[in-house]
């Protein structure tokens, strides 16, 4: 999965040929890193991270590789695995945006290096919602909110829990909508917020493996839910193709509220796409679910030492503005720890929790379930 992989899910290798690059030594202070993630996140690091990291750091140079999706990052990582057995080296020492769980067995093998024990001076600064592992660095995050035209709806008006913004669409018939879930994760965990209200509020309810146990209590009364809401939705009960013509019904007016990516929403408002008049809030009863994205460091990395120089670097207050500023994410540091300014600026969207749906068999079921049940005159196929 390339975009907003924030399911909870810790899969096995990939079932088909993986293209690694080619074999060469590493050289000495050049960092071998490897993503998952979109082109835009390359690109900050090509563009904000590499030029301000090798000016720092005089010797020290980044090669940044496109690994393809998690399953190109875990070829790696087994290649690194590999490389621990046989005492060579690894060519690899950094991986963005990819679970140190695996591959199976490697935190238990020593590949990844324990955060918590590498001295980083900027170590204690991270969010504590942000951490999961200690073999995961959190450096970025993003998170559904919601986005809001103030020129209609003011800012002390705009609903911050999940009754209110019941009662607020179904007062506001046409002014809100959202996308089918298997289409975008900000109509995908708006659904998923609603199970949540289903269900008492509590997200520790839901595990990767208990929907068999749990999913037919669980769904039936958010379909009910979401059903209630859908003749107060954009013509009757309309849903869009995903979170970026969301974004776009919102920016021309057709609606007054959606709920939106927190990176997409704040690029969209930077780059003119969305107006400067546009709203951001949170639900306060409890938020709409979101994540943070890691960076590992590999144990055997021949460039381990400079790696963990760039873990550091990463989590300073200059490149944890550029991802607020540049990136539209949130900071994988506490907020206190980036400017007064940031922080009055984006006050109504700094998260007090950020939760997270599990994905295996949940994923599926919700998405079948809510097309069965919420939606059943749409094209899935559309």
């Amino acid at each position: 999965m390339k975009r907003r992989a924030f399911m909870l899910s810790v899969g096995g290798a990939a079932a088909g040929m993986v293209l690694l690059p080619r074999m060469a030594f590493a050289e000495a202070g050049k960092i071998d890193w490897y993503t998952s993630s979109d082109q835009n996140i390359l690109d900050f690091w090509t563009n904000v991270v590499k030029p301000k990291f090798e000016a720092a750091n005089a010797g020290v140079t980044l090669n940044l590789v496109d690994g393809g999706d998690s399953a190109g990052v875990q070829a790696i990582a087994e290649r690194a695995v590999a490389a621990m057995q046989t005492n060579t080296d690894p060519q690899a020492d950094m991986a963005e945006g990819f679970d140190t769980r695996l591959p199976k067995g490697g935190i238990e093998a020593g590949l990844w290096v324990d955060f918590s024990k590498a001295n980083l001076s900027n170590y204690s600064k991270i969010n504590p919602l942000a951490f999961d592992v200690p073999t995961s660095l959190p450096y970025r995050g993003s998170q559904v909110l919601l986005a809001y035209d103030t020129t209609k709806l003011a800012a002390a008006d705009a609903p911050k829990t999940w009754e209110a913004l019941v009662a607020w669409i179904k007062a506001n018939p046409g002014q809100f909508v959202y996308n089918r879930p298997d289409k975008g994760g900000s109509g995908g965990n708006f659904v998923r917020r609603a199970i949540w209200e289903a269900n008492g509020k509590d997200p520790s309810k839901f595990t990767v493996d208990n929907f068999g146990a749990f999913g037919a209590e669980a769904l039936p009364p958010a379909w009910e839910m979401l059903k209630d809401l859908a003749p107060s939705l954009m013509d009757k009960g309309a849903y869009t193709s995903g979170n970026t013509q969301s974004i776009q019904l919102l920016s021309q007016g057709a609606v007054t509220m959606i709920p939106a990516w927190s990176d997409q929403a704040l690029q969209a408002i930077s780059t003119g796409v969305l107006p400067e008049t546009t709203g951001l809030v949170q639900l306060t009863d409890l938020a709409l679910a979101g994540g943070f994205t890691k960076i590992g460091v590999f144990s055997n990395g021949v460039n381990k030492d400079a790696a963990l120089k760039l873990a550091d670097f990463v989590l300073s207050e200059e490149i944890q503005s550029a991802v607020i500023t540049e990136l539209g994410g949130f900071p994988g540091v506490s907020w206190d720890n980036v400017s007064k300014e940031l922080r009055e600026k984006y006050a109504d969207v700094i998260p007090a929790t950020i939760p997270v749906f599990p994905g295996g068999e949940w994923e599926k079921a919700i998405n079948d379930g809510w097309y069965r049940e919420v939606a059943p005159n749409v094209d899935r196929a559309a």
